[in-house]
């Protein structure tokens, strides 16, 4: 852009020399010296691109090489960049595994509670079958020594309803 720029300005400017240098001519007569004239023309043009071209060139080539090196800045900096961003998505990735580790804490603390609960719930129903057990047996004992006392009491019964012999006096 700035290249073509400073050609439309030296072409302008070599274009208006030309304007000039044909202005200057005119004054003479037309037919004067005009093969010599153009040659001559034909110089001043060339010197004066040469001139104009000389003046502007390495200015234009500094700007050529900054603009190269801002070019070569600018890849760097996109790389360095990219690096960054990948850094930035291995960070967000680490709080990720470090949320995911925290929630796996959590569980496994709920995990350690529902296994206690579970421990102390067959606790609980052992004690249970063995409180029910022993209160069954001692239902059975106690039915058993009724079911025996009863006999025995009809036992009594019976002994004093047969007929006992009569003492002799």
């Amino acid at each position: 852009m700035v290249k073509s720029f400073c050609v439309n300005v030296t072409l302008a400017l070599v274009g208006y020399l030309l304007q000039l240098v044909v202005e200057g001519l005119s004054d003479t007569s037309p037919d004067e010296g005009l093969i010599e004239d153009l040659t001559a023309e034909d110089k001043a043009v060339e010197q004066l691109a040469e001139g104009l071209l000389s003046h502007y060139l390495p200015d234009l080539q500094r700007s050529k090489q900054a603009l190269q090196e801002l070019t070569q800045n600018q890849v760097v900096l996109l790389d360095t960049l990219e690096q960054e961003i990948s850094k930035f998505k291995e960070c967000h990735s680490m709080l990720d595994i470090n949320a995911l580790f925290t929630e796996a804490k959590h569980y496994h603390t709920k995990l350690v509670n529902i296994r206690k609960e579970m421990l102390m719930l067959h606790e609980k129903t052992s004690k249970l079958k063995v409180k029910r057990a022993l209160k069954l047996q001692q239902k059975r004992q106690k039915e058993e020594l009724e079911r025996e006392q009863q006999r025995e009491k009809e036992f009594e019964r019976e002994k004093q309803l047969t007929a006992k012999p009569a003492k002799r006096t």
